[in-house]
């Protein structure tokens, strides 16, 4: 019988239940997400960095873990939370239960908990500090771990960035033709990103979060790309700065999740967290250039703030700049594109692992304003 957990949220508000993964305590903010597969991939994503991540699916960990749809290197998550853990493993790829690699990675989870109740609690009041208590902590005085919630940092004015992003440069190499260096600056990517950026013929360079201007010049880019990753885009100035000098080169630039949020920013535009944020395989997203609806997978507590009709002239003096997706569920910015200087970005995730894959044809749009770019550098 696994040993007594409980979940406290900084309200007071307290769910028992049994302890799931490592034992200990774990702090952070508690969110939920809505997708009813892709666990894996949720939980190795570096975006959660600092979350504690309820799942809304009831059955979680019957496909096990795998090799092969870890999307970096470890599991990010702050801690885990769901309501029906598998007591057995049911898929030919699996080589390990969810609960083994849990443990293995030091992640506090809790199972056997109403997370209906969690989750209307945080879709009525918004997203909120929590902690995690289980195996001996779950017996500490109620008050106490009430107070150490309440002294945990609040997810609004962090930089995560050095937290997620590689120390060293890599480099993947392009499948088919090659078009050019791409620096990647690694604020939290994904493996399926790096892997669609490769497959269009970039040679991906991932560059730590610490780059510098000259740093990527040195590599001789044909573009920039700004990766997803966790933390309030507030507090990341360092990398606002960085990107307006590649605005300033003149290189492309596509920015996906926390790369929206920094062109938003670059651009002279401000950002704001979201109630209780976008966490989900299955949010519907207006392309105005098309017309089309998209579900797209999301993961973002913060947003930014822009005029959804019409251009408008960029602050920082990047000329016209419009909004170039909507979300449909309450109209929130999910995407930019710069009508004078080849730069767009997305709030969610296009590579989609684990789906869906509507958004993928994102992958082809900036390959093919690079390649424009680059003829357009060619006939001058």
């Amino acid at each position: 019988m696994p040993a007594a957990a409980v979940l406290v949220l900084e309200d007071g508000t307290r769910y028992p239940g049994r302890a799931y993964g490592a034992e200990g305590t774990t702090l952070g903010e508690v969110v939920f997400a809505t997708g009813m597969s892709g666990y894996q991939e949720t939980l190795t994503d570096p975006s959660y960095a600092g979350q504690i991540v309820l799942q809304t699916a009831p059955h979680i960990g019957n496909t096990g873990m795998n090799d092969e749809d870890t999307e970096s290197r470890r599991i990010w998550v702050a801690g885990y939370i769901v309501r029906d853990p598998s007591r057995v493993v049911s898929n030919w790829r699996a080589n390990a239960s969810l609960d083994e690699i849990l443990v293995r990675d030091g992640i506090v989870g809790i199972s056997g908990i109403d997370t209906r109740a969690v989750t209307r609690r945080i879709r009525s009041d918004g997203s909120m500090r929590g902690g995690i208590f289980s195996g001996a902590d779950a017996a500490l005085d109620a008050e106490e771990q009430l107070r150490l919630v309440q002294q945990a940092p609040e997810m609004s004015g962090q930089n995560l960035s050095a937290q997620v992003s590689v120390e060293v440069a890599t480099v993947t190499a392009a499948v088919g033709e090659r078009i050019g260096n791409l620096a990647v600056l690694d604020l939290g990517v994904k493996q399926a990103t790096i892997d669609n950026l490769a497959a269009r013929g970039f040679e991906v360079h991932v560059l730590p979060q610490t780059a510098t201007i000259d740093e990527i010049r040195a590599i001789e880019p044909v573009a920039v790309f700004y990766s997803n990753g966790p933390g309030d885009p507030a507090a990341s100035g360092d990398h606002v700065e960085l990107l307006r000098s590649v605005l300033d080169d003149g290189l492309p630039f596509f920015g996906i999740c926390f790369g929206n949020q920094l062109l938003g920013r670059a651009l002279g535009l401000g950002t704001y967290k979201l109630p209780f944020g976008h966490r989900g395989i299955n949010q519907p997203v207006l392309d105005k250039s098309t017309g089309k609806v998209e579900i797209t997978a999301h993961n973002h507590g913060f947003a930014v703030e822009a005029p959804l009709e019409g251009s408008f002239d960029s602050p920082n003096g990047y000329g016209k700049v419009e909004v170039s997706h909507v979300g449909l569920n309450d109209n929130v910015v999910e995407g930019l594109r710069a009508l004078d200087i080849p730069a767009f970005s997305v709030q969610y995730h296009p590579e989609a692992a684990a789906g869906p894959h509507d958004a993928n044809y994102l992958f082809d749009r900036f390959r093919d304003l690079v390649i424009a770019h680059n003829d357009k550098k060619d006939t001058k």
